[in-house]
């Protein structure tokens, strides 16, 4: 088959922009009215980034209508609010999709951030072999199988290998005809990584059947994933013939051409093609992992983005290194324009030139009431002796009059005099800042930047001990603490 670019997918994915699309989901939300609801995908399984299909508003009805385009079978999210479903769409097809009525407010008893809630969809008049109803279909036998023989499946026992030969038979049986097709694929590989998680079968000889003399099958999610799984860790962890420490002096040399010739020592890896995708997915590793330095292996992927003979390989090294650069100090987050207690917009950008101890919170949630409270303590201290720090609270609450009234009918409210905003139902804004659970603060410097992978809460003492302060004692806040 022949191999689809992710140049090409990425810009296949940006024709809908333009009018050209050949997928449609006709909607409707029983208590959906004014929400706006977007449909997501991956831009490829390396980095995992999500990318923006179509978005609407969902009229005062519930019904929206959203279309893009795809040239094969791929997995997309509808999105709204924190609440996601994932399912599969083909080229061609018109979907009608419905929502019974949803309670809304769940994010505000339980962190679905943690525990997510998927919205309960139903795909109305799907024919009998609809790729979502086999797909369903297979996930409940294998879900059943594994439930019955859970002991002989699991590694920490001795693993029954005869036990996944049968699972593949039960598949098989109730397969039907749809070899050479995506479903088949599907259903194959998901195997593998059962196979592979359970030891059943040896990585070298999964790697064998599935990775060496076929074609890499960038377009296909399922594949790439079995790909990424085949060679998680077996390089950035280093092995016999290439340990981790010469690893890392190649990247700090920069040694591009040493580091993939090197890799080729292991038979796995003798293929020119695989080996640089799995370089590519070592190097994701290795920035994450504290025995590597995340500018040499940032400076290692742009190399391979700039030498690579495969498109799919820079296109690939450019969304790993802009994925890098995201988390990066440099980076500057996003601006916003929020309303404060008296509904005036306020930006972010107009505290350019400060320090901001950026807040995300809830009124009503006592974790943010403690912090809260200690930061009204440390407020007129800092605005005597540190003018160039201010504070800025970004109230979640869904209801703007939770905020109003706890500003101004509140008594710990009364003692919160600094900047705060409502977000406005912006919760996309929350996505970028990383806001998972409440109280979460951000510190950024005077340019904007976020100082810390990890910002300090008020009761660990940090306002006493921040980077604004001069001091010569290393175990204060002076410097930017990011993980490595």
């Amino acid at each position: 088959m022949k191999r689809i670019a992710l140049l090409n997918l990425l810009a296949l994915m940006a024709l809908s922009a333009f009018g050209q699309t050949n997928v449609e989901l006709v909607c409707s939300f029983a208590n959906g009215a004014g929400k706006r609801v977007e449909l997501r995908g991956y831009s490829d399984m390396l980095t995992q980034t999500e990318v923006l299909l179509d978005s609407a508003v969902a009229a005062a009805d519930g019904s929206f209508t959203l279309r893009c385009y795809a040239n094969y079978p791929r997995l997309v999210f509808l999105q709204v609010e924190r609440y996601s479903q994932s399912f599969y769409i083909e080229p061609g097809r018109r979907y009608q999709v419905y929502m019974p009525e949803f309670d809304w407010s769940l994010d505000e008893r339980q962190n679905v951030c943690l525990a997510p809630v998927a919205l309960p969809l139903e795909f109305l008049d799907l024919p009998e072999g609809e790729l979502n109803l086999a797909i369903m279909r297979f996930e409940a036998t294998v879900d059943s199988f594994v439930t019955a023989h859970r002991t002989q499946l699991d590694r920490r026992f001795k693993p029954d290998r005869r036990c996944m030969d049968t699972l593949e038979v039960l598949v098989g049986a109730r397969r039907g005809d749809t070899s050479g097709n995506f479903l088949a694929r599907y259903m194959e590989y998901r195997l593998a990584e059962m196979r592979l998680a359970t030891g059943s079968t040896s990585r070298k000889k999964l790697i064998d059947k599935y990775i060496t003399d076929n074609p890499i099958r960038y377009h296909d999610d399922e594949y790439m994933r079995l790909f990424f799984a085949l060679h998680e860790r077996s390089i950035s962890r280093g092995s016999k013939r290439v340990p981790q420490w010469r690893l890392s002096e190649w990247m700090r040399r920069g040694a591009l051409d040493t580091f993939l010739d090197s890799l080729g020592l292991e038979p796995l890896l003798r293929n020119e093609q695989v080996r640089e995708l799995a370089a590519l997915q070592a190097l994701r590793e290795a920035y994450y992992d504290k025995d590597y330095d995340r500018m040499e292996v940032a400076r290692m992927v742009d190399l391979l983005a700039q030498n690579t003979k495969f498109p799919d390989h820079r296109t690939l090294a450019e969304a790993l290194r802009a994925s890098f650069r995201s988390t990066e100090r440099e980076a500057v987050l996003p601006d916003f324009e929020l309303p404060d207690v008296d509904r005036r917009r306020v930006s972010l950008a107009s505290f350019r030139g400060k320090w901001v101890y950026l807040g995300f919170v809830r009124v009503a949630d006592p974790h943010s009431l403690k912090e809260l409270e200690t930061m009204a303590h440390f407020l007129d201290t800092l605005a005597g002796q540190h003018p160039e720090v201010v504070f800025l609270t970004v109230s979640c609450d869904r209801e703007f009059q939770k905020m109003y009234h706890f500003l101004k009918s509140n008594r710990r409210g009364a003692k919160c005099r600094w900047t705060w905003l409502h977000f406005d139902g912006d919760y996309r804004l929350l996505e970028r800042y990383g806001v998972a659970g409440y109280p979460t603060f951000v510190l950024l410097d005077p340019e904007g930047r976020r100082f810390y992978d990890y910002t300090p809460a008020p009761a660990s003492g940090f306002l006493l001990r921040g980077p604004w302060m001069k001091t010569s004692d290393p175990t204060d806040y002076t410097k930017p603490h990011f993980s490595n």
